[in-house]
């Protein structure tokens, strides 16, 4: 056939990188710092929670389309504890697939093909698949070092808004730089976005993994709750990944035009697992202390460990990964340096230039994830050390 079988849109996602780095991690036996999953699960009681709706029958047929009204009174409750919002749980939260079918339903239902799309770039590689898929443009606005961290330059964002420019999609705190957007930098985006009648998705799934800094969801500036539409899900914040458990809270409006493209993706799932997300959210507030404390603790030690071994060390102040530039090691290649580290070191990491549309700003920067047990990341640090030498 002379036509590609494959949708053009599509033609540049045809494969990821996570995957490429995790089979060489298995075929070289190397400890997995590339991908980003916890290699323990969360809570047993939440996981207890799971195994009891199973046995009743909650969720084992297909669930209501929004979501049970358990999770979605939850996830209400949790706003309202943790940021003082208040929400209807029957007409502005809704219940997806994880955050990526929240993504993807986000931007299918508010995008027109041609409409611009301004992204945080590097950002999450489904970000731009999902953009593809509707038709849309992404305008990436890039975050770059400054000292130890990542920031974002308010007039280069303000100067990628054009006529066609229909939202932004932001994501704090920042995978994969770690950055914790600050308070005078929401009251920026905001304002533009109230300015140019903007809607803006924002990504907060790492919203409880902040060690410096404060979450602060955008939702809750002024002007921004009739354009804004919240994303979060279960996977980071409780350790069940696999569950794919998300949520959408917005306006009825917004929130009902996400539910209008969603229910053409899953319609509904993860009935069981839903019961138990529930629960996982009305966990006290030390579970979460708790979380950020063990975190920051593995996120030290990895620093410390990457410094020695010649890296330049970007310290992140949330998520569970950090970024590191290599050209301290007489290295520039990101690529060619994460397909050689596992037969040279036993560790995989990820190149950043893949969560780029500008690759040769990330080409010398390797993103590593500290989600994992402290005697694997202690080993991990002790095989890098052989670069020092």
């Amino acid at each position: 056939m002379e036509r590609p079988l494959l949708n053009r849109r599509l033609a540049e996602f045809t494969t990821t990188i996570f995957a490429e780095m995790s089979a060489l991690a298995v075929q070289t036996n190397s400890i997995n710092l590339g991908q980003g999953f916890p290699d323990t699960d969360g809570p047993d009681q939440v996981r207890d929670a799971a195994v009891r709706a199973l046995r009743a029958g909650h969720g084992n047929q297909y669930p209501p389309g929004p979501g049970i009204p358990e999770l979605r009174r939850a996830v209400a409750e949790h706003q309202r504890r943790c940021y003082g919002l208040e929400l209807d749980p029957d007409t502005e939260v809704l219940v997806t697939t994880g955050a990526t079918e929240a993504i993807a339903a986000s931007l299918l239902a508010l995008l027109e093909p041609g409409d611009e799309v301004v992204a945080l770039e590097p950002y999450y590689d489904s970000y731009a698949a999902c953009i593809a898929l509707a038709g849309a443009r992404r305008v990436p606005v890039t975050l770059r070092p400054d000292g130890d961290s990542y920031v974002l330059d308010l007039d280069e964002l303000r100067a990628a808004i054009t006529p066609r420019t229909r939202l932004i999609l932001l994501n704090t705190p920042h995978n994969p730089t770690g950055t914790v957007l600050t308070r005078e930098e929401l009251a920026a985006v905001a304002e533009l976005a109230v300015e140019r009648d903007l809607l803006v998705i924002t990504d907060e799934v790492y919203e409880h993994l902040v060690y410096e800094g404060e979450h602060i969801p955008l939702v809750s500036f002024p002007g921004m709750r009739e354009r804004t539409v919240s994303i979060s899900s279960a996977g980071k914040t409780f350790s069940f990944t696999g569950w794919k458990v998300g949520w959408v809270t917005g306006s009825p409006e917004l929130v009902a035009a996400v539910r209008a493209a969603k229910q053409f993706l899953t319609y509904v799932a993860s009935g069981p697992f839903q019961y138990a997300v529930a629960e996982a959210l009305a966990l006290p507030d030390a579970y979460y202390t708790t979380l950020r404390a063990d975190l920051q603790a593995k996120r030290d030690l990895l620093a410390a460990g990457l410094a020695d071994a010649g890296f330049k060390v970007y310290r992140p102040a949330g998520t569970y990964f950090i970024t590191t530039d290599i050209r301290p090691l007489g290295e520039s290649d990101g690529f060619a340096f994460c397909r050689s580290l596992p037969e040279r070191c036993g560790v995989v990491a990820i190149p950043n230039a893949v969560f780029y549309d500008h690759r040769e700003e990330g080409e010398h920067f390797v993103r590593f994830a500290f989600c994992k047990r402290t005697d694997v990341l202690t080993e991990a640090v002790t095989r890098l050390k052989q670069l020092a030498g």
